[in-house]
């Protein structure tokens, strides 16, 4: 008996979809991965015969481009953040010192202890401000700030640095307050406010030292 062409074409069909004739091939995954190394293998195989030196050339500039990366990000480093120093410490709200403490103690009775820490540097710098120790000026600077007034109130400089500091990484560097941070800058809120300008003293000092020394002549 002959079987036609078609009808046997099928039958062939039918048997080679039998799971029999497919368990060792390779699933999905297996094939793709073998597709993208295949592919892969094509990609340096065609540099490499367009490099001069063939592969060992290939090699060569690969190695070249990745020191030549590894100088770049030792010599620069990896990114970073804008400077908080960049930002400016007070809003568009002009407030008063007394409104910048109520404001943190109110947060900090809630335990919001960034936006108390943020208050209370404020209150600080404002009061200095208030007390002519610093000039009012817009767009000023957490870090401006404590660089200013170290030089008028030197007793306090290490404080006001730290100070400045913590309103930068809560504010700008993505930490998060503590108790403890806001009642160090409490703390120095209230001791800048007992504390007298060293300007004011030094050239009274320089004032009475030179009248003796008129005096003297």
């Amino acid at each position: 008996m002959t079987i036609s062409r078609d009808p046997a074409r099928e039958a062939a069909r039918r048997e080679l979809s039998k799971r029999m004739y497919h368990e060792n091939e390779p699933g999905l995954f297996q094939r793709a991965l073998n597709a993208f190394w295949d592919w892969l293998d094509r990609l340096l195989s065609s540099a490499a015969s367009a490099t001069p030196g063939g592969t060992l050339g290939l090699v060569v500039v690969i190695l070249f481009v990745v020191a030549v990366l590894a100088a770049l990000w030792w010599r620069l480093g990896t990114p970073r953040r804008q400077p908080a120093s960049a930002t400016v410490l007070f809003d568009d709200r002009p407030r008063s010192a007394a409104e910048h403490r109520a404001a943190g103690e109110a947060h900090a009775a809630q335990g919001h202890w960034n936006q108390a820490v943020q208050e209370r540097m404020r209150a600080i710098v404002r009061s200095l401000e208030e007390r002519a120790v610093l000039d009012v000026r817009p767009g000023r600077t957490a870090d401006e700030a404590a660089t200013e007034a170290g030089r008028a109130l030197p007793a306090h400089t290490d404080r006001l640095s730290s100070a400045a500091r913590e309103f930068d990484d809560v504010t700008y560097g993505g930490r998060s307050a503590s108790e403890q941070s806001y009642r160090r800058i409490a703390e120095l809120d209230r001791d800048l406010e007992r504390t007298r300008p060293a300007l004011a003293h030094s050239a009274g000092s320089s004032t009475a030292h030179n009248t003796r020394q008129g005096a003297a002549e």
